[in-house]
């Protein structure tokens, strides 16, 4: 019997044990796994059937490993974990979303996940140790190898998210006397070097970094010349308390493909490759977006308890800022109630703004991240922005004030509503730029609470000057 020979959604038990899928019969056109597979692994694991399932996912890429994991509800996961014990390599576990990785290593053995966390590279092993509690982190590092828990020990005594955290200490260094050939042997001789790597460092007596060869460069050139007539002197070295957004950055401007990290000495102690920097990058990126948003991590995989917290206080601000809008249009209560058409136009005036407001502060906040937007440049950006309001509000306020006076039959309603949607919009190019720089002034993330504070100023402002100039136009 052959695959052909059946369709893949009426296999029988026997027939998959005897005939394991092939990774291609679990994923469909867009490579992630299919709902069909998906549940099949999860009747199995409640049948507690474990052979069944081992057969099931054997095939499977470590990636999509990791995936069938986060796709499974949280109770599953533990029972998988168990049902196919030797697949759980280095891989998979470098792949897993944070939050299921997390669940799973606190699930496990300490000298389970110490065999694991000795097989992976010791960023991969920082990332899935950081989160444990003291007591779980500590029961782990006592069963590694002595080298293995001094390297990681030394990671996590770095901040969180910086240079330490993310580096790698799988790199090559040799000492700046070596020529070409000499190195050249010492590569294919060494038992102890990296698995992969694209440049090897050139270090002096002091074991400071003096210049990188590129594996290219080394296997051109001849075996007499000296490493430091070819090496490149020119290194962008990362200090190791550096913030991994700033090294993605660094990455980014000068199109690295590794670069080596230096301790408070000026000492080699680890290597970033390229692979970790795209990580970042999309991690940090989507970090901003979700901060913006006040969504918090943004995790489908995150505990409730945890989203709930991150949200709520959010919300809670928002309630605050909405109470100074609802003041302002207490105080014009009388003029509403004479022109009811008031009441029906304010929240237009300062949904216009906001929106806005909100298209400078992404612009702003992404210009900060991006190193774009700097002390050198803001008086210029913000100039920029206010005229790019400038038209806005011009264009916007022409149609929503011929459209206010055609409807209503008042031009002068008209006339008021554009000039207030005007002053709103110019005022959200101000507040989309000036609230994120001063909170990066301050030290601040400015995409943690910006919206909150320029929402605020536009529907203050929007609903001030729309009111505010309906009353002193004589209009009401």
């Amino acid at each position: 019997m052959t695959p052909d020979d059946y369709a893949p959604d009426v296999l029988d038990d026997a027939a998959i044990a005897a005939d394991p899928p092939r990774e291609s019969d679990s994923l469909d056109q867009e490579n992630t796994l299919k709902k069909d597979f998906v549940r099949k692994v999860s009747d199995l694991l409640d049948a507690g059937e474990d052979d069944q399932v081992y057969d099931l996912v054997e095939p499977l890429h470590p990636a999509d490993i990791a995936d069938l994991f986060e796709l499974l509800g949280a109770d599953e996961r533990p029972l998988l974990a168990n049902a196919i014990t030797d697949l759980m390599g280095s891989e998979v576990f470098a792949e897993l979303n944070d939050h299921v990785r997390e669940l799973l290593v606190e699930s496990l053995p300490a000298g389970e996940v110490a065999d694991i966390a000795e097989q992976l590279d010791t960023d991969d092993a920082v990332a899935m140790l950081e989160d444990l509690d003291e007591e779980d982190q500590q029961a782990v590092l006592a069963e590694m190898e002595p080298e293995d828990r001094a390297a990681i020990e030394t990671a996590l005594s770095y901040p969180e998210e910086s240079a330490g955290r993310l580096m790698s200490r799988d790199f090559v260094a040799v000492p700046e006397h070596m020529t070409v050939g000499d190195l050249i042997d010492y590569l294919r001789e060494g038992r102890d070097l990296a698995n992969e790597f694209w440049e090897v460092f050139i270090v002096n007596a002091r074991y400071h970094p003096i210049g990188s060869c590129a594996l290219s460069w080394i296997l051109r050139c001849p075996r007499s010349i000296a490493l430091t007539d070819v090496m490149k002197r020119d290194q962008s070295l990362i200090p190791v308390d550096m913030d991994q957004e700033e090294v993605a950055l660094r990455f980014q401007k000068y199109a690295l493909i590794s670069a080596a990290v230096v301790d408070h000495d000026g000492r080699l102690v680890g290597q970033i490759t390229v692979d970790d920097v795209v990580h970042i990058i999309q991690e940090e990126a989507g970090e901003d977006v979700l901060l913006l948003s006040g969504a918090g991590d943004g995790d489908i995989n995150e505990p409730i308890r945890e989203s709930y917290a991150s949200r709520v206080r959010w919300l809670i601000a928002n309630l605050v800022t909405a109470l100074l809008g609802a003041t302002i249009i207490s105080h014009f209560g009388g003029a509403i109630e004479r022109l009811v058409a008031l009441a029906a136009l304010s929240p237009m005036v300062a949904s216009i703004g906001g929106n806005a407001g909100t298209q400078t502060m992404a612009v702003a906040v992404r210009a900060l991240a991006t190193n774009q937007l700097t002390r050198a440049n803001t008086g210029r950006i913000l100039w920029r922005e206010l005229r790019v309001a400038m038209l806005n509000g011009i264009t916007v306020a022409a149609l929503i004030g011929i459209a206010t006076a055609l409807f209503f039959g008042n031009p002068l309603l008209g006339a008021v509503i554009a000039t207030a949607v005007v002053l709103n919009i110019i005022t959200a190019g101000l507040a989309g730029v000036v609230v994120p720089v001063l909170f990066d002034r301050f030290g601040q993330d400015p995409a943690v609470a910006s919206s909150v504070f320029v929402t605020m100023i536009t529907d203050s402002m929007g609903f001030f000057a729309f009111l505010g100039l309906a009353v002193a136009s004589g209009l009401v």
